[in-house]
């Protein structure tokens, strides 16, 4: 999160992506090189029920897709919502989580405190509410003093429509040590897509401190 220059990626796992879907329809094309990959063309959740009805194997790999969503949804909610964001660390005295459904300008003014070299993850837990929703991503840059410190790209997946919410996390990282990376940094963090529609940006400040009480 702070000091590094790497760059995160970890696919979903738990559940076939709307790109496996795609692989199956386009396994007898000419494969590109990864660098040139473009995502699929996005196809609603109703079009992707009717497609290949008589494909015993894709209509099974549509039902894991799809899961167990509402078959009417409120058209008002946003199709995903991100629902909060938790430093995950075993040693932590309290709970280190911000709630996304509310008023997101109060966190820039209670930073959490993480003790240095202390290990943890990061936990996001979002809803997709009615469409297949294609290369989810969850990107943070770091900034102190007004300066970029870091920036991280996690690749989150895709994932199709269900009424519980979903939870993302992060491999494991160790906070920074030494008195040069203690401070207080400003992270600005932003949920985005294949299509580089913005889901959710907010703020949030990190104090990194020699201990959680210093």
């Amino acid at each position: 999160m702070v000091g590094r220059s790497c760059v995160k990626g970890r696919m979903a796992e738990q559940e076939p992506t709307a790109e496996q879907l795609a692989a199956l329809a386009a396994e007898n094309q000419d494969e590109e090189p990864a660098l040139s990959y473009k995502a699929p063309a996005q196809k609603s959740l109703k079009e992707i029920e009717e497609l290949d009805k008589d494909d015993e194997s894709l209509r099974k790999y549509k039902e894991v897709l799809l899961g167990n969503c509402a078959k009417v949804a409120d058209p008002n909610v946003p199709n995903v919502q991100v629902t909060s964001l938790t430093l995950v660390c075993a040693a932590a005295p309290h709970p280190l989580v911000l709630d996304l459904t509310g008023d997101l300008g109060n966190f820039k003014k209670n930073p959490f405190v993480l003790k240095e070299g202390v290990e943890y993850k990061i936990k996001i837990c979002f809803k997709v509410n009615r469409e297949i929703v294609s290369g989810l991503k969850y990107i943070q840059t770091s900034i102190r003093g007004g300066i970029k410190i870091d920036k991280a790209d996690y690749m989150v997946g895709s994932y199709g429509p269900r009424d519980t919410e979903y939870e993302f996390l992060t491999p494991q990282e160790e906070a920074p040590k030494g008195m040069m990376v203690r401070g207080t940094y400003t992270i600005k963090s932003q949920f985005t897509d294949d299509d580089q529609f913005n889901h959710l940006s907010w703020e949030w400040c990190l104090s990194i401190k020699k201990d959680w009480k210093d």
